[in-house]
């Protein structure tokens, strides 16, 4: 599938590290204009130190004025991947009104802020558009210990479908791509146990956790014109785990 992004403004969420990194990387080869948002200085330094050509922003998601402004000040944009996302494991008796807010703010909550700023200057432009937001199978299934996160990422599929729906008759579309576990360092966090990490890949009949490409191929998907009638749509990168 020959994919070009050429004279396209990209922007991409918690571009600093693991899934995001990587799709900022990719992105730029198929010659997309990348800005890249982290909180972390070091991370978008050593990101630009590999591709000159990405501009990255740092400011931090959970900000919603300060987001909002360094939004404003790259537009437009043309497409648009909602990859920033946190994880802190609890179980339901133990989580906190603090674990809470972080996790909602950043797995949700900055999904509507970036996207709302975004949307609105296609809209203004009359131009059309596609988001991505990274959702997760915990937002299908319930997982042990996962109870914020589980909640947030079901919100996360919910808020997508209702984008869709509203920005849809703007030409505007909006996907999810919701992986298994992908053992990044937000993925070592809840997996790196040996057994606990077997006793999910015996749940997966593709026998194994998810690579990082295969995660990004989707993405660039769902941002290309290859899926021009695609919208409210949350697909599963699971290895078949939702089917078992």
């Amino acid at each position: 599938m020959n994919i070009n992004f050429e004279g396209k403004r990209i922007l991409v969420t918690g571009a600093g590290q693991g899934i995001g990194k990587e799709l900022v990387l990719r992105l730029s080869k198929y010659k997309g204009q990348i800005f890249a948002i982290s909180k972390t200085k070091e991370n978008l330094d050593n990101l630009v130190a590999i591709d000159p050509k990405i501009q990255s922003i740092c400011v931090d998601l959970r900000d919603w004025k300060a987001t909002r402004k360094a939004v404003e000040n790259i537009l437009p944009i043309d497409l648009l991947v909602n990859n920033a996302g946190v994880a802190v494991l609890s179980p339901f008796l133990d989580a906190t009104s603090d674990e809470f807010d972080l996790i909602f703010d950043v797995n949700v909550k900055a999904i509507l802020n970036v996207s709302q700023i975004v949307a609105k200057n296609m809209i203004e432009r009359k131009t059309r558009g596609s988001i991505v937001n990274i959702s997760s199978q915990a937002g299908q299934v319930a997982l042990k210990n996962h109870c914020v996160y589980c909640a947030s990422k079901g919100a996360v599929d919910m808020l997508t479908k209702t984008m869709a729906l509203e920005l849809g008759p703007h030409n505007i579309r909006v996907n999810s791509v919701s992986p298994t576990v992908v053992l990044t360092e937000m993925g070592k966090l809840g997996w790196s146990d040996p057994q606990k990490a077997q006793e999910m890949i015996n749940k997966i009949p593709l026998g194994r956790f998810a690579e990082v490409d295969e995660v990004i191929d989707p993405v660039v998907y769902f941002l290309s014109d290859r899926s021009s009638m695609i919208t409210g749509t949350c697909l599963p990168v699971d290895g078949g785990f939702l089917a078992t």
